[in-house]
């Protein structure tokens, strides 16, 4: 089975990468997730990858590891391939142990407060910086097996959120590849944490490598890991997840493009009717890259449309989550939240467009009602709780206070409704998607469903501006196709808010009309694909 997910995924879905699926498909990349799997220490995810791939009747870590160590064992079993290359159990945590050694032996002053200490690091935070590689892999495991906390970092944020990451979570060390080594040296000297080069994974191993067993201990509620957020309504915030709240993984891939993955899924499924041994079988990602992907379809001529579309259809499952997505676009999605997913269109019965349909297996959902829209029945604020659910916010305890009821619901900020059928709707952001036009709360996400199927439009983003009058008042950024801009441009022409909203009254009501509108080339987004819509008001509201 074979995975793609993109970088921002892989750092908050990562971490169990070598879980192993119990069928026999190419060690690639898996995504499972099972109760039966929550393993008791950080690397027993090691262990399970390895008795599973192996058949091996050994049950815990350490036999697992002195097993692996053997070179008569399984010498040949692939944990990962990526840029090409491949790498072995044995290579990957060898290199973990002599990245845990060099941890453990570095001088580090640790802020402990409020970490149980568990290890050689005593539960210091580690930050890691490397593209998608077998690198990223080793620092994570090495870092585990040390007794750290692991932050990824980001190499391609800007210094200021780089520093407010570190400076936060008072990393004491910084990890990194080669080629950020001279920008992240600097980087560490500002936070007065210690670096590191991340040693090449070597293409041998040596048992002298082996750590200390003492050193494995029983830590599965303790952190394990601190993903920092978008930022999407304010600074980012520390996530923290602990070793068993971490459920999934993900293959490397670089930085996204749609032309790369129609390329690589054509490789898989060849239009003759062959699959390639290491084909994708599984697609996850954003709206954002479901939509690019659509838009680079269209742009193909027919035969690569054709071999294209072949190969799509081979894919056993496509999902699109971390916000909602339009009908427009796409039609089956899921809701990720900060505990990996909790909400899908199922695999197998009907999937309804325009919903993100029904909690998965073990997960709870709650909509507390007249949080968001007191005065219509069924609006409410999206409530979940889930046996994966993160720990805390790092170092903000009256953020995970107020993030969370006192039965344990995390509170998501979406606003939803279920329809008729059970299904949840995602209307958007409580602080960003609901708008308050003259008495009325409108969703600005149902609101841009509908304008996106306008055939000039390619994209689009609804949010309420400040109004004396109403309070809001809906208004609209537009991103038109490029045929139509070009045929508007070659006749000195611009389309306008008259022409948007005598094509839209049929499909709207007259106070979702928007009421301004304003033609951009393009709409500002985060790294995930995301619109952070308050500040977009924030600066248009002062007429910058």
């Amino acid at each position: 089975m074979y995975v793609w997910c993109s970088r921002k995924w892989m750092a908050k879905l990562l971490i169990i990468v070598l879980q192993c699926f119990q069928r026999k498909f190419t060690l690639f990349c898996k995504l499972f997730v099972s109760s039966r799997y929550v393993t008791k220490h950080p690397l027993n995810c090691f262990a399970l990858a390895y008795v599973l791939e192996v058949g091996s009747d050994l049950g815990t870590f350490k036999e697992v590891v002195k097993a692996a160590w053997m070179p008569s064992a399984a010498p040949d079993r692939i944990a990962i391939r990526t840029d090409q290359k491949s790498y072995t159990y044995t290579q990957l945590l060898s290199s973990a142990c002599n990245i845990s050694r060099l941890l453990s032996n570095t001088n580090i002053n640790i802020n402990n407060k409020g970490v149980s200490g568990h290890g050689n690091l005593d539960g210091a935070r580690i930050g890691i910086v490397a593209k998608p590689s077998a690198e990223f892999v080793a620092g994570m495991l090495g870092t585990w097996l040390g007794g750290g906390v692991a932050v990824p970092l980001a190499p391609s944020h800007p210094e200021a959120e780089l520093l407010h990451v570190m400076n936060d979570s008072d990393v004491s060390v910084v990890l990194s590849t080669e080629d950020f080594g001279e920008t992240m040296q600097s980087v560490a000297t500002r936070c007065a944490a210690q670096f590191s080069l991340i040693p090449p994974v070597s293409s041998t191993f040596s048992s002298s490598n082996m750590t200390d067993e003492s050193q494995i201990g029983q830590i599965d509620e303790n952190p394990a890991l601190i993903v920092y957020t978008s930022g999407t309504t304010g600074k980012p915030k520390g996530v923290v997840h602990t070793h068993k709240s971490i459920l999934a993984q993900v293959e490397f891939m670089p930085k996204f493009s749609a032309e790369s993955v129609w390329k690589r899924w054509r490789e898989s499924y060849s239009i003759n009717g062959t699959k390639a041994d290491d084909a994708i079988t599984v697609f996850t990602g954003v709206p954002t890259m479901h939509t690019r992907l659509i838009q680079e379809y269209q742009a193909m001529d027919p035969e690569q449309q054709a071999a294209s579309a072949y190969a799509a259809r081979q894919l056993r499952l496509m999902m699109c989550g971390s916000s909602a997505a339009c009908p427009a676009r796409m039609g089956n999605h899921h809701r990720t939240l900060p505990f990996i997913n909790a909400i899908s269109n199922p695999l197998r019965g009907p999937r309804k467009a325009g919903t993100v349909g029904k909690p998965f297996p073990g997960v709870q959902v709650r909509i507390a009602e007249d949080k968001i829209r007191g005065d219509a029945a069924g609006w409410g604020e999206l409530c979940v709780k889930s046996p994966a659910l993160f720990k805390e916010y790092w170092k903000i305890p009256q953020v995970t206070k107020a993030s969370f009821t006192d039965d344990g619901f995390f509170k998501t900020g979406d606003a939803c409704r279920v329809d008729e059928d059970g299904y949840i709707v995602i209307l958007g952001r409580a602080s960003a998607d609901i708008m308050k036009v003259g008495g009325y709360k409108l969703s600005a996400l149902e609101i841009e469903s509908v304008l996106l199927h306008h055939p000039d439009i390619a994209e689009c983003c609804v949010f309420g501006l400040p109004d004396k009058d109403y309070g809001e008042v809906v208004s609209v950024i537009v991103v038109l196709e490029s045929e139509r801009k070009r045929k508007l441009d070659e006749s000195n022409s611009a389309f306008s808010l008259e022409e948007l909203c005598s094509w839209a009254k049929d499909k709207l009501s007259p106070y979702k009309l928007p009421t301004r509108l304003m033609l951009w080339d393009s709409i500002p987004r985060s790294a995930m694909g995301k619109v952070n819509k308050e500040e977009l008001k924030k600066r248009l509201g002062d007429g910058k």
